[in-house]
């Protein structure tokens, strides 16, 4: 059994899982922070919010253990590569909660996504795989008997609802403005003629709770994404968040999370999408539970399905 906890822009995340062909959560929780609007208004974590954002690692690795994770590893990305006190929050991580802290860089991170999205399964088709984060998104297009080409890119859907959004629900010329950022971001993404497109993450799980309809599985096509942005567009937040068991913060940037899907699927000419909640901290423990504490070293290998 093992443990990842992913710290992003929006929040810190367990997951403590059994690996074996697939992965088994047994724990499953998350917590907002907001490090990434706070990186950017202060270029540091604030003294309160690292404190805060420490004491909830140390929580987190205790609940691991009591679940018996032999091994727990911390996940720094988009916030952390920013931060100049990233060094200070990793040393402090190590010594309150007594676990490796990590931050990566854009290709690993894209490779954890990738592994998480897989599986660890050999490719048989191209696939695209998008993670829409809080302050910035990962794109990873792989195929069978070649490398992956990760892409990281500086729009995600909090950043945008910063940049673009003041009014809740957002105005259809605020929804216009975050579509021709992100059509015009998605402009410079890698090439591909893929087969399947994957999105991954909070972004993914959280839209598909909001159709109408009640579906929370199956396939995000783009008649279904519309059906999800019109009934975000029609309550305000703290009504969606009730209603569809979302975080208040959450809500209000799903609209923008929304969009930037839908500029994803533009950019690769594919009207349906695969969502999934696996993604980076599933490619963290699928990772672990192979290699130990030897994962970054062996990450290539095992995203590409080579183990």
């Amino acid at each position: 059994m093992v443990a990842a906890i992913d710290v992003g822009s929006n929040s810190a995340h367990l997951l403590v899982a059994r690996v074996g062909h697939d992965v088994v959560p047994l724990h499953d929780e998350s917590v907002l922070l907001g490090l990434g609007a706070a990186v950017d208004a202060h270029g540091v974590v604030p003294s309160a919010t690292a404190d805060t954002l420490v004491a909830a690692l140390w929580t987190y690795a205790s609940v691991a253990r009591s679940l018996g994770a032999r091994e727990i590893v911390v996940l720094g990305t988009e916030p952390f590569r920013r931060a100049a006190d990233a060094a200070r929050i990793v040393l402090s991580v190590g010594e309150v909660a007594g676990v490796p802290m990590h931050v990566l860089g854009h290709d690993e991170e894209g490779l954890l996504t990738l592994l998480g999205a897989t599986g660890g399964r050999a490719l048989t088709a191209d696939v695209v795989v998008a993670d829409v984060g809080g302050g910035s998104s990962e794109i990873v297009v792989a195929g069978p008997g070649r490398p992956p080409v990760t892409w990281a890119f500086l729009l995600g859907s909090a950043r945008a609802s910063a940049r673009h959004v003041e009014h809740d629900p957002p105005t259809a010329g605020e929804v216009a403005a975050i579509r021709e950022e992100a059509r015009r971001v998605m402009e410079a993404a890698p090439d591909a003629k893929p087969d399947e497109i994957i999105i991954v993450g909070g972004t993914a799980s959280n839209l598909v709770k909001v159709d109408p309809t009640g579906q929370l599985e199956g396939p995000l096509t783009r008649e279904r994404l519309d059906r999800i942005l019109a009934s975000l567009l029609s309550l305000p937040a703290e009504e969606v968040a009730e209603r569809h068991a979302i975080h208040v913060p959450r809500a209000r940037i799903l609209v923008a999370g929304a969009v930037l899907v839908e500029a994803i699927l533009d950019r690769y000419g594919l009207d349906t999408a695969h969502a999934t909640d696996a993604g980076i901290r599933d490619g963290a423990a699928i990772a672990l539970a192979r290699s130990g504490r030897a994962w970054r070293d062996a990450l290539p290998r095992i995203a590409t399905g080579r183990s």
